[in-house]
C-alpha cells in the first residue's frame, strides 16, 4: 500500500478493507443529500459496483453479495462515489426510484432519539411503499 500522503492526498484509488475483508458504504440520494442506508462492500461487491453502475453490497448476515433491489426492484443507480481521506469508508451518491429501506421507508434513518430522553424514539418519516407488495415476488 502507498504512503499516508499518497493515501491521503493522492489521485490513486485504493480502498481500505477492514479484517474482514469489508469497508463501509453509505448510500446518499444524489438529488436530495438524504441519507438513505449504511452497509459494506467487499472487493467484489465494489468491483461490480463499478462495472455495472448499480450498488452491490456484502450482506454481513447472508455471507453472500447483495444487489440492491434484486428483490424490492428499488435499486441504486451509481451516480458517483466519494471516498474519505483515509480511503476507509465510501459514499454512493445515487438515484433512486422510492422506499430504499426494506421496511416500507424511503430511508433506513426514520427514526430518531426524542431529545431529552435516552431511550425513546419518535418517527421522522412515513413510509412510501409497502414492503409485503415488494417483496412477495
Amino acid at each position: 500500500m502507498g504512503s499516508s500522503i499518497e493515501i491521503e492526498e493522492g489521485l490513486g484509488f485504493v480502498p481500505k478493507f477492514d479484517a474482514n475483508g469489508l469497508i463501509t458504504a453509505i448510500s446518499q440520494d444524489a438529488v436530495t443529500g438524504e441519507v438513505l442506508m449504511v452497509a459494506y462492500m467487499n472487493e467484489e461487491a465494489l468491483n461490480l459496483t463499478l462495472k455495472t453502475g448499480n450498488a452491490v453490497f456484502f450482506s454481513r448476515s447472508r455471507k453472500k453479495l447483495w444487489k440492491k433491489g434484486e428483490e424490492s426492484g428499488h435499486v441504486q443507480k451509481v451516480q458517483k462515489i466519494l471516498v474519505d481521506c483515509d480511503q476507509d469508508c465510501l459514499i454512493l451518491k445515487v438515484s433512486v426510484d422510492q422506499g430504499q429501506c426494506h421496511v416500507g421507508y424511503q430511508s433506513c434513518f426514520y427514526r430518531a432519539v426524542q431529545i431529552g430522553t435516552k431511550d425513546n424514539l419518535e418517527f421522522v418519516s412515513e413510509k412510501v411503499y409497502d414492503p409485503k407488495e415488494a417483496y412477495r415476488k
